[in-house]
């Protein structure tokens, strides 16, 4: 049984990025199965840190934005989903190449998610672990 309260669409989401921090980073969204949803982002000079690594701070970005719309695309149109806290565990160094972040719920209740999202590299090994925490609000009228 899916999670997701409103219909995925790959293009529809890839969409809400533009003119937004996820198009600057290149994050896209690129799958999505009933109870997760991976968004790739490239590593290359706009996301390293100075020593040519890729940056905690933008694994950080993309840990948070796909358990975002993860979040508000399992709640029904009435309610929306802001973030609360995140925190990453950096695992793997990655210079080059593309990561993949896949969020998943670990707890997805009336009033707050939690979310756990592992980004991995091309070879499929973990570079960064994240969890994220949401409140979940309904739409004023």
């Amino acid at each position: 049984m899916s999670i997701w309260k409103r219909e995925m669409d790959l293009t529809v989401l890839n969409t809400t990025s533009r003119n937004t921090l996820m198009e600057a980073l290149s994050i896209e969204y690129c799958a999505y199965d009933d109870n997760s949803i991976t968004a790739s982002m490239p590593v290359t000079s706009t996301v390293h840190q100075p020593l040519g690594m890729l940056h905690g701070g933008a694994s950080v970005a993309l840990a948070e934005t796909v358990a975002s719309i993860a979040a508000n695309w399992c709640v029904d149109e009435s309610k929306y989903c802001v973030g609360l806290e995140i925190n990453a565990n950096h695992i793997r160094a990655v210079r080059e190449g593309t990561v993949f972040a896949t969020a998943k719920p670990l707890h997805l209740g009336a009033t707050t998610h939690v979310w756990v999202i592992d980004i991995k590299d091309q070879r499929d090994r973990l570079v960064c672990t994240s969890r994220f925490t949401v409140a979940v609000m309904k739409k004023k009228k």
